[in-house]
């Protein structure tokens, strides 16, 4: 059998597969403002001063593979793609897109700007898939924070506040990288040093709502998820240009890594770009340490199977889950999906051609990826 041939057979077994988008958000309720959309479209807070948004990967790659579904030619022009999309509305253009990834199931994170976006019902109605809910532990922290003024009372109750708002979700996250950065303690802090920390926070607040940034108190809610036992995500590597890089490399997790590896919670680390060899390793070393490259797939457009091969270096392929961390355009979390498709086609179908891979395992380790390991970690 040709390399052609091979890639193309995979390809097709790919497009069959109903995928688990293990990390997202919801798609976008209405109709922004196009420099909205185009800010939307970048993790940069706005638009380019001195270009454009579509003159980038992401850009490219939507003017490839979004035009078709919305009745235009590949590679339209991204103001003749503007006025289409406004003609259809969000609505169709929602249902259009979310039907074309061809998830399966999506785990939504619900706690950035889900003023913003459609929550979990929302998007199983949408896409006409299975929807579950992942809680944002800073979030319910901070809300439950700007009604406390006594610290010691926050911290007897905040366990079973994140308990309640967990309820019926799959699991809980972290974005300590945009807070604090992984250079802190890893072990368990004391409840007297939480209380003088959330007193910190109460008084840096001044009756207004929190953005809690204590590396303590951010280490003293990861803690309490972990108890609570769902599955923790935590973000690593790329994102906005609040986050300081160099302090999200997984890698500094390490230390935490050790001490909670006897709990058996799963930790799953989202993301990873540049550090997703890091994310591999860690995977590999640590029992209970799971990974993506979600995020990174979708800027790196026509570049990312480059992206997901390293990913199949290190990382055990029981460890490894598909996921596009879209946000607000619809365009992103069908994006994510096709261009992961493609990409692990490539990359797989290659090895299998070469002979490296035998087609059966090659199939196995696909679904795997695709759906079946965040089907078993956040027991769907």
């Amino acid at each position: 059998m040709q390399a052609g041939e091979t890639v193309g057979g995979l390809a097709g077994f790919v497009e069959g597969l109903g995928l688990v988008d293990h990390h997202v958000h919801g798609a976008l309720r209405a109709s922004v403002p196009r420099t909205s959309f185009e800010t939307m479209l970048t993790e940069a807070p706005t638009v380019p001063v001195d270009g454009t948004i579509w003159d980038s990967q992401v850009g490219l790659a939507i003017r490839r593979w979004c035009p078709p579904l919305l009745d235009l030619p590949e590679h339209v022009d991204a103001d003749a793609y503007w006025s289409r999309r406004c003609e259809l509305g969000e609505e169709e253009v929602n249902r259009r897109l979310l039907a074309a990834s061809g998830t399966a199931a999506w785990i939504v994170e619900t706690g950035y700007l889900g003023d913003q976006v459609m929550g979990v019902g929302e998007m199983a109605q949408a896409s006409r898939a299975d929807a579950h809910e992942v809680v944002r532990l800073e979030t319910i922290a901070e809300g439950l924070l700007l009604h406390s003024r006594d610290a010691a009372a926050f911290v007897a109750s905040y366990p079973s506040v994140l308990a309640d708002a967990a309820r019926g979700s799959v699991g809980t996250k972290s974005v300590m990288a945009y807070r604090s950065g992984f250079r802190v303690s890893a072990e368990r802090p004391s409840l007297r040093d939480v209380v003088d920390a959330v007193g910190r926070e109460l008084r840096r607040a001044q009756g207004e709502r929190p953005r809690i940034t204590d590396p303590l108190l951010l280490r003293h809610l990861q803690w309490c998820a972990i108890d609570l036992g769902l599955p923790l995500q935590i973000h690593c590597g790329y994102g906005d240009p609040d986050l300081d890089l160099d302090a999200a490399n997984p890698v500094a997790l390490m230390p935490w890594l050790r001490a909670v590896e006897p709990s058996h919670v799963p930790v799953v680390l989202l993301h990873n770009y540049p550090y997703h060899r890091e994310a591999g390793y860690l995977a590999q070393v640590f029992s209970n340490v799971y990974f993506d490259v979600g995020l990174a797939v979708n800027y790196l457009g026509a570049a990312s199977p480059r992206l997901i091969a390293e990913s199949l270096e290190l990382g055990p392929f029981h460890k490894q889950m598909f996921s596009s961390d879209a946000w607000g355009p619809a365009e992103l979390h069908y994006l994510g999906a096709r261009l992961w498709r493609r990409g692990v086609a490539s990359v797989v179908g290659e090895w299998v051609a070469d002979g490296q891979w035998s087609d059966s395992d090659a199939r196995r380790v696909l679904t795997l990826l695709a759906s079946e390991n965040a089907r078993r970690v956040y027991q769907l």
